[in-house]
């Protein structure tokens, strides 16, 4: 199961990184051709525009599974480990529920957007929710696979604070942090 997560990652770094260089294509050579040549690719805009929100929920879902998005460590390192423990449990029920509200959300805009077309290549706007749904899911998916760590006492659960990815406690020099 790890290969398969950790193959996904790769192909998801790899569709941002094309999408994120056909961005910077459509939109250096839309410049290009408005200021050097008066004219323009009509559909650049919006295609870029897509791509962009596509690249922000895929990179948020790879951001959460390496949990590199912004926390407050700092607090929870002081804390004892069950009150850690127990934060970590709350927090994950609490982007769970968060999550579940976005899905739904989005569920229901790509459902209007199946009806509803983009101005210049006609697409159908449920791309754009499609945007948040499916990544979304994937968020959930792994929110949840580490709340089962936690809660089943798995060495290899991320609790915030902890210092590692593993649930071992580490002084900056590299030491053991003692317990209190």
């Amino acid at each position: 199961m790890k290969r398969v997560v950790e193959a996904l990652e790769m192909v998801t770094e790899w569709i941002m990184a094309l999408m994120l260089a056909v961005m910077v294509a459509l939109v250096f050579g839309n410049v290009v051709l408005r200021y050097g040549f008066n004219s323009g690719i009509v559909a650049a805009e919006e295609l870029a525009r897509l791509m962009f929100v596509w690249l922000v929920f895929l990179g948020a879902t790879l951001a959460l599974r390496r949990h590199q998005h912004l926390g407050l460590e700092i607090l929870q390192a002081r804390l004892p480990a069950r009150v850690r423990r127990a934060c970590a449990v709350v927090s994950h029920l609490l982007m769970v529920y968060a999550l579940w509200l976005f899905i739904e959300g989005s569920w229901f805009q790509l459902l209007i957007g199946m009806e509803t077309r983009s101005t210049v290549l006609s697409f159908p706007m449920a791309f754009y929710a499609a945007a948040g749904f499916f990544p979304a899911i994937a968020m959930a998916l792994t929110i949840l696979a580490n709340l089962w760590k936690i809660l089943s006492g798995d060495a290899t659960a991320h609790i915030p604070g902890n210092g590692d990815l593993h649930g071992a406690a580490t002084a900056p020099q590299g030491g053991p942090i003692a317990e209190h």
